[in-house]
């Protein structure tokens, strides 16, 4: 069975299971067909993130996401984005007082743009995993890149949402905008270039992206907007994508893993463990949603405190996960009122796809590939057809944060692939789009699955919140009446006009197999 957001995709991954491949190879089949289809949502020039469980055996978290340039520092990023010299310590210097009112780094600027790790990570995956060629596997991509692809209703919607990020750029305008607006659903588009990168990565492997021709055109280009990236920096990302170990919580007799930081898995693992000293399942709507914002701001006030590239925040999980910083959480949640959230040891004061598949022989894996906001960082090399992801725009512009932009180091990314086992079983490889929303999500969706024993579809299409910034959005189907309630509570409602996130999921029952895809958005599961 696979599930995706895309029904070509969808069909690229069961044509390779049909046809003997695995799980691996469908999962790669499949994002490479979205990455053409859904170009505003993920591409290779975005990240990846993957579980894996080779069948009866442990779950294995892999590491596609890419580095900062070894020349990005917080000095070096603030000055050239306040106009001065990124050269030279003296410059540097020089723009201090220019740079010091520069707090973020934008989403088009070229400093958003980290080595993109996909293909990295896509390679890795096949020469460990894979058994069908790459050539076979792109096969489709290249179809529709080259002879075009009708775009379907929810692309035309976030296409035309996100078009403004893609009109600056006059390659990114002339591929996506070529009549000057987004395309609506039914249109037919194409993605020629892109077909050309598939041809020589089927060839001749991840070099054909981080060195040669490619990395030479892409270097250049990202320089010519000010970027501090070097050929040696897209080299190193080659090997970029490494195996690590998962990040695991008990919720109810089942293991929850997700990866392990830079990833915000971890802020899931700590609202489930928050969410473990309730009785989820009693509750009514309104104490759900409640309960579910308040350990929300907890969990996602300590991410953005904590959480960033793995050797700037040794043992976080440990400690984020332990009984005593858990039990203190759930102390500060009061049923009757919502609160300001505040850090566990500090004093009390007033677009993105994911995909699964499970294949014949019982392999599961858990796959997510982003370029972060809606069309990434909007900038896209006209000679190699490559769109850039934004997730530099994550890193933080404070020297001393965990966080902080600083030489190849990775940022805090919101993509999380998700993973349930029981007595060392895979039991369901699942996860959430959305951004920022993607570890909430994965806590309400396991809620419904494990608390309220809703199906894997009822579970992904029930009505969606989550608290952020201070709001609590809520979908338009929860009634008005529950909205009064939250409000009451001191919330700030603000209800959304688009959907919240999306989500696909497949649950493994001995010997059957159920799956689901977002009703929000284009996709499907389907198995055989």
């Amino acid at each position: 069975m696979v599930a995706t957001s895309h029904p070509l995709a969808t069909a690229a991954g069961l044509e390779v299971l049909s046809a003997g491949g695995t799980a691996v190879d469908a999962a790669i089949a499949a994002v490479a067909v979205q990455a053409v289809v859904d170009p505003l949502m993920t591409g290779i020039g975005g990240d990846c993130f993957a579980l894996y469980a080779p069948a009866g055996g442990a779950v294995r978290a892999l590491n596609g996401s890419g580095r900062a340039p070894a020349a990005a520092t917080v000095e070096a990023v603030k000055a050239a984005l306040a106009g001065a010299p990124s050269e030279g310590g003296n410059a540097a210097a020089g723009a201090a007082g220019i740079s010091a009112g520069v707090t973020e780094i934008p989403q088009t600027s070229p400093h958003a743009v980290t080595v993109p790790g996909a293909i990295s990570a896509w390679c890795r995956l096949h020469a460990d995993y894979g058994t069908l060629p790459l050539s076979r596997l792109f096969a489709r991509a290249i179809r529709y890149a080259e002879e075009g692809f009708r775009v379907t209703p929810r692309v035309a919607m976030d296409w035309a949402a996100a078009q403004a990020t893609v009109a600056g750029d006059a390659g990114a305008a002339a591929l996506f905008l070529p009549e000057g607006r987004a395309p609506v659903a039914g249109e037919q588009r194409a993605q020629p270039l892109l077909a050309a990168r598939y041809r020589e990565i089927a060839e001749t492997g991840a070099q054909a992206f981080y060195r040669g021709a490619t990395a030479e055109s892409m270097v250049g280009y990202l320089r010519s907007l000010g970027g501090l990236h070097t050929l040696e920096d897209f080299a190193e990302g080659m090997d970029g994508a490494e195996w690590v170990t998962p990040v695991s919580a008990t919720y109810r007799g089942y293991e929850v893993h997700e990866c392990p930081p830079n990833g915000q898995g971890l802020a899931a693992l700590l609202i489930l463990r928050i969410l473990e000293g309730f009785d989820m399942a009693a509750l009514d709507e309104v104490d759900r949603i409640h309960l579910q914002a308040e350990a929300t701001k907890l969990a996602y006030h300590h991410r953005d405190a904590l959480i960033a590239d793995p050797a700037a925040c040794p043992d976080v999980a440990e400690r984020l996960l332990s009984e005593d910083v858990v039990a203190a959480l759930r102390a500060r949640i009061d049923m009757s009122r919502a609160r300001p959230p505040v850090l566990w040891d500090e004093p009390e004061h007033k677009d993105t796809i994911y995909l699964c598949v499970v294949d014949e022989a019982g392999n599961a894996i858990s796959f997510i590939n982003s370029i972060f906001h809606g069309f990434g960082s909007g900038r896209l090399d006209p000679a190699t057809g490559v769109l850039f992801h934004s997730r530099g725009a994550s890193f933080r512009l404070a020297a001393g944060h965990p966080n902080a932009i600083g030489p190849r180091k990775r940022p805090m990314h919101t993509i999380i692939p998700g993973m349930v086992t029981q007595a060392g079983r895979v039991v369901m490889p699942f996860g959430v789009m959305g951004g920022h929303y993607q570890a909430a999500g994965h806590a309400a969706f396991l809620s419904g699955v494990i608390d309220r024993g809703l199906t894997v579809q009822a579970a992904i299409d029930a009505p969606r919140s989550f608290a952020f910034n201070g709001v609590l959005e809520v979908e338009p189907t929860i009634p008005a009446a529950t909205r009064d309630a939250l409000a009451a509570r001191g919330h700030v409602l603000k209800v959304v006009t688009s959907p919240i996130g999306g989500a696909q999921a497949i649950r493994i029952a001995g010997g059957l197999l159920e799956g689901g895809s977002d009703s929000r958005k284009d996709g499907m599961a389907l198995g055989y």
